[in-house]
């Protein structure tokens, strides 16, 4: 026999008992909302079922079954949801952080040139951890400092819109290459064997290194096509810069016109290279920026090669340093994938003219 007085009724409308069962229904739903739900939905459909029965059909206890069976009928749906809890009242005000943020932005501490967790806590009276957690809130990092660099060039908008509409729009019947050269590329070689990469160690390399020589690479990057044509040489003069011209002229068909971008260097404008461009009127040269190597693709496949062939890299002398280079070349025109240029003139010039709005409002 059932002990205790019996169980209010509880009866659901239509509209409650669909609610009820989506929400069982409902892949992903929380567990505590469904169990609430499966209670309502069982003193519903058997209103002469005691708590008890109800508790032992679902494996909850019988108070669970009497706290949210009371709860429905006392707040209906709504009182299937959990109540706020207070928790601890806040310690720190929103004067105080503000007043913290300010000194933050604002101030530098005496004889440094950043605030620390620890210098900012000990100035405002507040926690490690606080200070901590607010400058993470508002996406502070007085630790982390950038450079940036805008060109003075003072026909920088021509040029971008000349370049950028070579990568966007390329002539017919026309190559577009983007030369430049990576200069004093070092051979070194550690001073002790790399220890190989194994589970749960990295590959490890010494920290000094013998230094066997520098190599000049030069190099043209077909915008379309993804191929390079690339020379090493021992120096860095017009001379050579213009013997690899030569080595392009040889590489490029006959019947097509060449545009060259490339940057402002010395190099490319001396007498010596201009009587060569003169004897070939199908080439013409597109210089970029002044400070906006950025623009030219070729410094996209220099990223590359660094990074996967030069970093890492142990190279006895230079001859073995300019082999790795070739075969990287190599490697890249087997399987060529051009650089795809998506930003417009339009959208670059927008986006420095609002950096520039930002610089020139700073106060730093």
């Amino acid at each position: 026999m059932t002990r205790g007085p019996r169980a209010a009724a509880l009866v659901l409308t239509e509209e409650e008992r669909e609610v009820l069962q989506r929400l069982v229904r409902r892949r992903g739903a929380g567990q505590a909302a469904v169990m609430r739900a499966r209670i309502v939905l069982a003193a519903d459909a058997e209103p002469e079922l005691p708590n008890g029965a109800i508790a032992a059909r679902l494996d909850v206890s019988r108070q669970s079954v009497i706290t949210w069976r009371g709860r429905f009928l006392a707040h209906r749906l709504e009182g299937l949801i959990d109540a706020p809890r207070s928790g601890a009242p806040r310690q720190v005000g929103d004067d105080a952080i503000e007043a913290m943020i300010t000194r933050t932005l604002e101030t530098q501490p005496e004889g440094a040139t950043h605030w620390s967790t620890r210098a900012m806590a000990r100035q405002v009276g507040m926690s490690q951890t606080m200070v901590s957690r607010i400058w993470r809130a508002f996406g502070l990092q007085p630790h982390r400092s950038e450079t940036f660099k805008l060109s003075r060039d003072p026909a920088f908008v021509d040029k971008v819109r000349d370049v950028v509409g070579l990568y966007l729009s390329p002539p017919d019947r026309a190559l577009v290459l983007c030369v430049d050269e990576k200069p004093q590329i070092q051979a070194n070689e550690g001073t002790a064997p790399v220890l190989p990469m194994r589970p749960g160690q990295v590959e490890r390399h010494s920290h000094d290194y013998v230094r066997h020589g520098t190599t000049d690479l030069f190099a043209a990057l077909d915008v379309q096509a993804g191929t390079v044509i690339g020379a090493c040489k021992g120096r860095h003069r017009a001379t050579e810069f213009r013997a690899f011209l030569d080595q392009v002229e040889a590489a490029v068909p006959a019947d097509l016109d060449v545009h060259l971008v490339l940057d402002n260097a010395a190099t490319h404008k001396t007498k010596l290279v201009h009587d060569w461009l003169l004897k070939r009127p199908r080439w013409h040269l597109h210089f970029t920026p002044t400070s906006s190597s950025w623009l030219n693709l070729v410094e996209c496949w220099f990223s590359l090669l660094t990074r996967r062939c030069l970093q890492r890299g142990a190279f006895a002398s230079t001859d073995a340093l300019e082999a790795a280079i070739q075969g990287y070349i190599a490697q890249t025109n087997a399987a060529p994938k051009p650089f795809i240029w998506t930003k417009t003139a339009d959208d670059i010039l927008a986006s420095v003219g609002r950096f520039c709005q930002r610089t020139s409002n700073s106060d730093h």
